[in-house]
């Protein structure tokens, strides 16, 4: 009894020390690199600082203060679905760590989250070796280590979304194996259940992985009967941890349906996306910088050891040949997958990433030293006949690795490598017998400082946010926010003119018009780039309004950054001078508070013309006006906005023109600066606004008055910038410097906004407002009294079949307006209106999940009997 006590004491130890020696080792590295809490730096960079940090804000605000966010979120763009979103960046249980810390110290958390997940990593794995009896002792801590911290962790810690697959992995492959081999399945249901749950793109990449391990194990059952026997039980397992997870995957597939998944690859093509060779350059350590993110070779750096040991299996006559062969098969699978287009598309369930390609590299990485843990075994030893084929090898590799010149290994890293990897070769032809303590310390050494070096050389490549320059963007918002909230807690949506990530809105929790996230839905920006804000296929951002644009969707309340130094900590993103004539309700010390008298509420009385009208101009302001006027019931035919000329335009360098917009301007002479300046001086103080489209943006540098153009910089389609606002007779100046040969002046337009007939249609759209009686993010009620001409009620919600509507306690069907939001048709009179949003598929998935949780009871119960009568 003493000495199994003891035992276990002693695999305790080891299970602690593999989750401690991975967090201490990136522990110290977050200090060297002054990362919060150590200093003042941060982990944020890329896409955890520009989207993931917000997504977190908004998980923390929904359990602290509203769950109906978990449904509907206003904050998401103009208003959007939040289960797929929820699905695919927010489900993991350690982001409940995050709960403990306030937006603006977020970025701590995540460094103490990251290093948790280090050492979970470690700590699985190590379980793994344990339970299987691969590895035992403090062998086990080289393993788990390099597990922990291998090349695709390193390059993805900025991906925190998906590094719990890395903890979940061992599980799930210890579940299959007891489902192999003890006939046992509810430990492979269940994990894979929870993966599925936590990350369902992960989830689906670990499934198709657990197919190629299944055929690895296939040889060494007896029979073909008693393989197809656990094959079907391995299937109906599978399909069950799915059945499980069907309350979170079946609304997420149809909002995935509706916005990521219309990007799916329909056409495939048999070709390879690089020159295969490239991978080889990934044996070197550190062998990543910020240029491998958007595009470049997978991550599967495990140390030199470990690669070597896994290299070897496929040579090592101790194991069964057919077992080789099909490990071998698996191996050559992974790296055409690494390589090949179809097999790509296959791991990344038919669609390219968007940056960050072979995400399913972790699983090669796996697969890799789980047969070095096979193979490096106490007794394992090479002969010098082999580890000199094994030296010859190496340097040859690495001597072709530097004839590629790529960017992100140099003459050094390739030099500690090959020190790495000779001291691998001889590390595997000492024998253990003599001192093995001494060996198995060397061992892990030897393992733990060459993942350690190509994880440090890695990351600082990167650059990251600093924690001040975070937190006092953070702070100066939510201040802000907090105090617009405390003067009107009522509904209604906010713009701004300056902004550090897309998903503000969610960093802060108010409604806008701004997001940045996979599952937008493609109405969205296609609406928003036709009224000329800036959009692309994953995010929007409302830094281009007008006074039409402003009250049409509800901007009832402008922020705007004071001219003071504190007012400087928020980058500007927009230039809005017309907000200027709005009365002020309240300042902080680096915002302004603005009430928009205009703004119209979240739905309202319309005419009935708007069913049908349909976008017949690529002008966004004439779009503006088309859509306005017809709200109102008025012609379409003159529109609100005005084309002005220019007063005066003085060429530079480049070819004069009568007629601007339109005109490709060419340097006349290509070693000197060329630009066009346009002047304009407002003959009255209505609002006057530039057209701008993107081949200007592109190509042209952009300075008004002589100042810094604050406009934001990504867009595909033109936009439209405030340029002044109660300035009769102010001279307007517009530079653009030619950045190229030659610039197309796409759309440059100045218009006008006729103020009389905006004010009259607006008087029109007032007078039948939606009074909210009450409201939470996926539900709204109030009372509403349409006038005689008045047939609609016109909402800025977009439209989704998630939305249920009831009109006087009557259930009515919604309809689409401008392809992208929902109007109800109703007669004239007062009305009683409910608004409340349910993802698709929830209840089904629910009855689902139900029925499989029964039904995997039942089969566990059922095994357990069956165990107990034979025992």
């Amino acid at each position: 009894m003493f000495l199994y006590q003891h035992h276990r004491l002693y695999r305790r130890k080891i299970l602690i020390a593999s989750f401690l020696l991975p967090v201490i080792l990136m522990a110290c590295y977050f200090a060297y690199r002054q990362m919060t809490p150590f200093g003042k730096s941060s982990l944020l960079t890329v896409d955890l600082g520009q989207q993931y940090v917000d997504f977190f804000s908004y998980l923390r605000n929904t359990i602290l203060h509203h769950p109906s966010s978990f449904f509907y979120s206003f904050s998401k763009g103009l208003g959007g679905e939040m289960f797929g979103t929820n699905a695919y960046y927010l489900l993991s249980p350690l982001n409940l760590i995050l709960l403990f810390f306030p937006a603006q110290h977020l970025a701590t958390g995540i460094t103490i989250v990251t290093l948790v997940r280090y050492g979970l990593a470690g700590l699985s794995f190590a379980w793994l070796m344990q339970k299987t009896d691969l590895q035992q002792g403090w062998r086990i801590l080289a393993f788990s280590t390099v597990y922990s911290m291998n090349g695709w962790m390193i390059a993805n810690q900025l991906n925190m979304i998906w590094q719990d697959a890395l903890i979940l992995l061992p599980l799930i492959i210890w579940g299959l194996l007891k489902l192999i081999y003890q006939n046992r399945v509810g430990t492979y249901i269940a994990w894979l259940a929870v993966m599925l749950i936590d990350n369902y793109y992960m989830g689906w990449m670990i499934a198709i992985f657990t197919f190629l391990f299944f055929l690895w194990q296939t040889p060494a059952l007896a029979s073909w009967r008693q393989r197809g026997v656990i094959f079907l039980r391995y299937l109906g397992s599978s399909l069950l941890a799915v059945g499980i997870s069907a309350v979170i995957l079946l609304p997420t597939f149809y909002a995935l349906m509706q916005s990521k998944g219309i990007y799916t690859e329909t056409k495939i093509h048999s070709r390879f996306e690089y020159f295969a060779p490239k991978m080889l350059g990934k044996l070197v350590p550190g062998s990543f910088n910020f240029n491998q993110m958007p595009s470049g070779q997978p991550n599967i750096y495990i140390g030199m050891l470990l690669m070597l040991g896994a290299c070897l299996y496929f040579f090592n006559n101790r194991f069964d040949l057919r077992r080789r062969l099909i490990g071998a098969a698996i191996s050559i699978f992974f790296i055409f997958s690494f390589c090949y287009e179809p097999l790509d598309l296959l791991w990344h369930a038919g669609q390219f990433p968007v940056w960050y390609p072979y995400r399913f590299s972790y699983l090669f990485s796996f697969w890799c030293i789980y047969l070095a843990a096979k193979v490096l075994q106490p007794d394992f030893k090479i002969k010098k006949r082999s580890a000199l084929i094994l030296t010859l090898l190496i340097i040859a590799i690495y001597w072709y690795v530097g004839t590629l010149n790529l960017s992100y290994i140099n003459s050094n890293q390739r030099n500690i490598g090959l020190c790495f990897s000779l001291i691998a070769v001889s590390c595997l032809c000492i024998p253990r017998t003599n001192s093995p303590r001494l060996y198995d310390a060397l061992l892990v050494l030897l393992a733990v400082c060459d993942i350690s070096m190509s994880g440090y050389t890695a990351l600082n490549k990167i650059s990251y946010v600093s924690q001040p320059e975070f937190g006092s963007y953070t702070i100066a918002l939510d201040k802000s926010v907090k105090k617009l909230k405390k003067h009107d807690p009522s509904f209604y949506r906010v713009a701004k003119t300056f902004m550090r990530t897309k998903d503000d809105p969610f960093q802060a929790d108010f409604n806008s018009g701004d997001h940045f996230g996979s599952t937008l839905e493609p109405p969205i920006p296609a609406f928003m780039g036709a009224i000329g804000q800036p959009d692309g296929d994953g995010f929007v951002t409302y830094t281009n309004g007008t006074q039409v644009s402003d009250a049409l969707l509800g901007y009832k309340y402008t922020m705007n950054a004071r001219n003071t130094s504190a007012g400087q900590a928020l980058p500007l993103s927009g230039f809005r001078p017309d907000w200027y004539s709005y009365p002020l309700v309240g300042s902080t010390s680096a915002v302004n508070l603005r009430e928009n008298p205009h703004a119209l509420p979240i739905a309202f009385g319309a005419n009935a013309a708007i069913l049908h009208l349909q976008r017949t101009t690529m002008d966004p302001l004439n779009y503006q006006s088309q859509i306005f006027q017809t709200l109102a019931g008025r012609p379409t035919l003159h529109s609100l906005f005005a084309v002005q000329n220019f007063n005066f335009v003085k060429f530079n360098n480049v070819q004069s023109a009568k007629q601007i917009t339109g005109t490709i301007f060419r340097k006349q002479n290509l070693l000197k600066p060329a630009s066009v300046q346009l002047e304009f001086i407002p003959p009255t103080n209505d609002s006057y606004y530039l057209t701008l489209g993107p081949n200007v943006e592109d190509n042209a540098t952009i300075t008004m008055n002589n100042k810094k153009f604050t406009q934001y910089d990504t867009f595909r389609n033109t936009v439209v910038i405030n340029v002044a606002h109660d300035q009769k007779g102010q001279k307007v100046l517009v530079n653009l410097q030619l950045k190229k040969a030659t610039l197309w002046m796409q759309n440059v337009s100045i218009y006008q906004l006729k103020q009389r007939p905006f004010m009259v249609s607006l008087k029109t759209l007032q007078e039948s407002p939606l009074k909210i009686s009450s409201y939470r993010s996926n539900r709204i009620v109030g009372t509403v009294n349409l006038q005689r001409n008045q047939r609609v009620l016109m909402t800025t919600i977009p439209a989704a079949k998630g939305w249920h509507v009831k009109v006087d306690g009557k259930s009515t069907t919604p309809q689409t307006v401008l392809n992208t939001f929902m109007a109800i048709s109703m007669s004239p009179g007062k009305h009683r209106v409910e608004f409340y949003y349910r993802p698709p598929f929830l209840i089904l998935g629910l009855i689902i999940t139900v029925i499989s949780l029964g039904l995997t009871g039942w089969w566990v119960k059922k095994e357990h009997q069956t165990r107990t009568m034979f025992d």
